[in-house]
């Protein structure tokens, strides 16, 4: 028995010892929200959703210090669907999924499936509505697939100094011809008390070598994008502009939602964005955002968003939400009205729920 005790007494010593070095954190969002969508060919549809606000999600993310101010980093993310369990059919760590080094003179390097510069930019700068719920500035700028994330990725970011920091991503394309699928992404970002700026750029080379065939060359896709926010104190601002050109720059996120054909999105586009929030009591805080769209193509389908939402913290932890948002789409344009994790099949939606984190 005395031998049982010491036993684990020392294998409680050498885990806590373990875990001291090798700090691992298990971190996530539980999300959900009532959606109900009007004004596309599917009619009226209201469901249950999960990520409204917030991708639900489950993560992993580690740290080890290895002295000298260096410290080796991971994170592993999941996401899965709140309102039925069911986990990401992408994969199981398709979020995020990198390893790397932290240095505090140095800044990070690290390697994997990791955020792209212009969408950090995106959702922690520009948009009022952090990517989420109906006013999502994901509907209108372009925002999805690549570009929000880039696989076999190389990112490095600078310290901070004076306010100025600087990140590169490159995404190694892994085809048979050396630069086919790769992908750059460059930012420069200020924050200094009220202001948050920052200025990126993303390049995406769209040939297609499979080594089996002659290389498929494609036009290449370029994202541009400043954005800004400024505290008053009694209100947020923000500011938002984008330059889009190239195919699949800014794609339509439900291309077949008023039409049984699917709509082209535009190769050359411009979009800017106002919007606000402001605190409302203790615990609430009143949000609002108008984008626009102006498509350079012959076709100028032009496309405009206003949205308002309202979120209330219950905790620390723990927040509920209300937002609607309409689109008026000119001239066959196809945008929706989605939210953080749908595409959304209608020109009006109304989001109400609640999100959790741990």
């Amino acid at each position: 028995m005395k031998k049982t005790l010491i036993s684990i007494a020392v294998l409680g010593a050498l885990s806590n010892a373990a875990f001291a070095q090798s700090n691992v954190t298990i971190y996530g969002i539980v999300d959900a929200g009532l959606v109900s969508e009007r004004g596309g060919k599917a009619g009226n549809v209201t469901k249950v959703s999960s990520g409204v606000g917030s991708a639900s999600r489950i993560g992993f993310r580690g740290t080890e210090d290895l002295g000298g101010g260096l410290s080796a980093v991971f994170v592993l993310e999941s996401g899965f669907a709140a309102d039925t369990g069911v986990g990401d059919a992408a994969g199981l760590f398709q979020r995020q999924s990198y390893v790397g080094l932290v240095s505090k003179d140095a800044g990070s390097l690290t390697l994997g499936r990791q955020y792209t510069p212009i969408y950090l930019a995106l959702s922690q700068v520009a948009d009022p509505f952090q990517a989420g719920l109906a006013g999502s500035a994901k509907n209108l700028f372009g925002a999805s697939g690549t570009n929000v994330r880039a696989s076999n990725a190389v990112n490095y970011k600078t310290p901070t100094y004076s306010g100025f920091n600087a990140e590169v991503q490159y995404g190694v394309g892994e085809q048979a011809k050396a630069d086919a699928g790769r992908q750059l992404g460059v930012s420069f970002a200020y924050s200094n008390g009220p202001l948050n700026a920052r200025l990126a750029y993303n390049n995406r080379n769209r040939d297609i070598a499979t080594g089996l065939a002659p290389v498929v060359e494609n036009e290449y896709a370029h994202n541009t994008l400043f954005a800004a926010n400024y505290d008053f104190q009694v209100v947020k601002a923000y500011f938002a502009y984008s330059s889009d050109k190239g195919p699949t720059s800014s794609p339509i996120p439900n291309p077949t939602a008023f039409t049984t054909t699917a709509v082209a999105g535009s190769t050359d586009s411009d979009t800017i964005l106002l919007g606000a929030t402001a605190p409302v009591g203790p615990a609430g805080t009143v949000i609002a955002s108008y984008i626009r769209k102006d498509d350079n193509n012959v076709a100028n389908r032009d496309a405009a968003q206003w949205a308002l939402g309202y979120s209330y913290a219950l905790s620390k932890r723990t927040s509920a939400y209300v937002a609607y948002a309409k689109i008026n789409n000119k001239r066959g344009a196809s945008y929706t009205v989605g939210n953080n994790s749908d595409a959304g099949t209608g020109d009006k939606a109304f989001n109400v729920g609640m999100k959790h984190t741990f």
